[in-house]
């Protein structure tokens, strides 16, 4: 795994001049925060050593480096899922090869189910906890390698609350309202029945996806600040739960996409 990470750095570092220090990966439907930067370089990931190639319709499949509000930075246009048929290992490789980069702080966003009666459709989710328990494997599990940070990663803040009041401070001043909440993730690629939504809500989660979670996991082992943000595509209610529909969905994250690209905009140049 080193040795991959390694020669996937490298490729990448022989194609920029650019030493990222903050990390974006964007959701699905969530393209539009790529328009705001001044790329660099544009990398596709079946050209990058050892990369993951995302299979999902939406998601770009692109690398892109460069600067926004003057900072360098590295975005992901598409994630990978362990629905997809990768380990979790492959899912947060593109995580470590951030951080081999340079990559200090990584802000996620995701597009989630509201669980939460009090959400709406395209809120934005202030992430401020997970559930981790469904996921029926962890990217963390095998030998240990020092270099990655410790074996056993404290999670008791995995979501930067300095990066959280940041968000609420700049939400305010935008004129944008935020929601927060915990975030469970399961494999998918099925969407919930209506008795494991309930099953969720009473967990206490209050939005749910079918990503971010590892790559969470991977990054504070490795000592990155980590800020995430859920889009609400879609309402996941038990009682008036209805037939999901992946257009819908899409609209609902790309009426969303102006709040979220002002806010991560905002906060980048704060950081």
């Amino acid at each position: 795994m080193l040795e991959k990470i390694q020669q996937a750095t490298q490729f990448i570092q022989s194609k920029t001049s650019l030493v990222p220090q903050i990390g974006i990966i964007l959701g699905t439907g969530l393209d539009a925060l790529a328009d705001d930067i001044r790329i660099e370089t544009t990398l596709l990931y079946e050209t990058i050593p050892h990369f993951p190639v995302s299979t999902v319709e939406f998601h770009s499949g692109k690398l892109l480096l460069g600067t926004l509000t003057d900072k360098p930075v590295l975005v992901m246009q598409g994630r990978f899922h362990y629905y997809e048929g990768y380990s979790m290992q492959q899912v947060t490789f593109p995580v470590r090869v951030m951080r081999a980069l340079g990559v200090q702080t990584l802000l996620v966003s995701n597009a989630a189910g509201g669980m939460n009666p009090a959400f709406q459709l395209s809120d934005l989710m202030l992430i401020d906890d997970h559930i981790s328990l469904l996921l029926p494997a962890n990217p963390l599990v095998g030998p240990h390698l020092p270099e990655f940070g410790d074996r056993f990663p404290d999670m008791s803040e995995p979501y930067s609350h300095k990066l959280i009041d940041l968000a609420l401070n700049l939400a305010a001043e935008l004129g944008i309202t935020l929601q927060r909440g915990v975030y469970v993730s399961a494999t998918g690629p099925q969407l919930e029945t209506r008795a494991e939504y309930r099953m969720l809500r009473q967990w206490g989660a209050d939005a749910v996806g079918m990503s971010t979670v590892p790559e969470v996991i991977v990054a504070n082992q490795m000592g990155m600040t980590v800020f995430g943000v859920s889009v609400i595509t879609d309402m996941c209610l038990p009682d008036t739960l209805e037939k999901a529909n992946i257009n819908k969905i899409i609209a609902a994250a790309k009426k969303a996409e102006p709040n979220l690209t002002a806010l991560i905009r905002a906060m980048i140049g704060q950081l």
